[in-house]
């Protein structure tokens, strides 16, 4: 049951990745350069208090987690779920 549900959000966080892929594809076409959505960016238009908690509400010290989290977060979301779902996808994959 865990594997399939693993599979389930893979393949939709996947398809969410090529959604998120396409629509970059159309803003670069239409502006003639490359443009993409960073992971912060869509993060905090779909939670901004959610962004604010997970940069602020760490307990490692030196700010650690803002020099971890902050390539990731500018780093394009396309490419971010599409990591996330193939790697769910292999995870809830049967075994041999």
């Amino acid at each position: 049951m865990i594997r399939f549900l693993l599979r389930f959000f893979g393949v939709w966080v996947l398809a969410g990745g090529f959604v998120a892929l396409v629509l970059d594809g159309v803003r670069s076409i239409a502006a003639s350069r490359l443009l993409y959505t960073p992971l912060g960016d869509a993060w905090a238009a779909a939670s901004a208090t959610g962004l604010g908690q997970a940069l602020g509400g760490t307990d490692l010290p030196g700010g650690s987690w803002r020099s971890l989290i902050t390539p990731l977060l500018e780093a394009p979301l396309a490419a971010v779920l599409v990591v996330l779902g193939i790697l769910l996808i292999l995870l809830g994959r049967k075994r041999a």
